[in-house]
């Protein structure tokens, strides 16, 4: 049978733990560009979030070419669960570890309206198996990866506290160098960035 039941994690009805014993440990920075840059980005976002997918495939692919893949920048995705689905989303887009993690975004991204979108959690999680194959994890290991619990729970935790410390109140939302902003244009990213990059 599927591992999705009534057992499954859900944001809505998750055990609360108190924060100092929630391990994060876990829970890794997911990065980009250049770690050492005076300019940090902290994107974000949800994988079920259709504002989310558009900001990738129309302004994303700009910035990282122009900021991220030219080592001006530090660029960080954090994951927000509004949703069960984007809960897991981010167990599988994470099960991979770093190096295929951005890989699967974009995928999440790109096929949000076939993937996301169903009344049924079963169809739900089985497109989330199949994206998760696609980039190279069996059954077993996204299984392992759906139903891990303490991960779930700790991948929540630095989503609450890091959402409460920036005030992210919707997605997609950029934090640069502290300060917070809704959903921005490439043209208003070039406008904060290169002044802070002396440009």
């Amino acid at each position: 049978g599927s591992v999705l039941d009534a057992t499954l994690i859900d944001p809505a009805n998750a055990q609360t733990a108190p924060s100092e014993a929630i391990d994060t440990s876990r829970v890794v920075e997911m990065e980009l560009g250049n770690a050492a840059s005076a300019v940090t980005i902290i994107e974000y976002s949800s994988f079920t979030c259709p504002h989310c997918a558009r900001f990738n495939q129309a302004v994303y692919p700009a910035l990282k070419a122009a900021y991220i893949d030219t080592n001006l920048v530090r660029y960080i995705k954090r994951e927000v669960y509004f949703d069960a689905p984007g809960l897991w989303a981010g167990l599988v887009a994470r099960c991979g570890g770093p190096m295929r993690y951005f890989g699967i975004a974009e995928i999440l991204y790109a096929e949000q309206a076939q993937w996301a979108h169903n009344a049924d959690t079963g169809v739900v999680a089985d497109n989330l198996r199949r994206i998760g194959r696609r980039a190279g994890m069996n059954d077993d290991t996204l299984n392992a990866c759906l139903t891990d619990r303490d991960m779930a729970t700790a991948m929540m935790e630095v989503y609450r506290t890091g959402a409460l410390e920036f005030d992210i109140r919707g997605t997609p939302s950029f934090v640069i160098n502290g300060t917070t902003h809704s959903n921005l244009s490439f043209a208003e990213f070039q406008a904060i960035l290169d002044p802070l990059l002396g440009r």
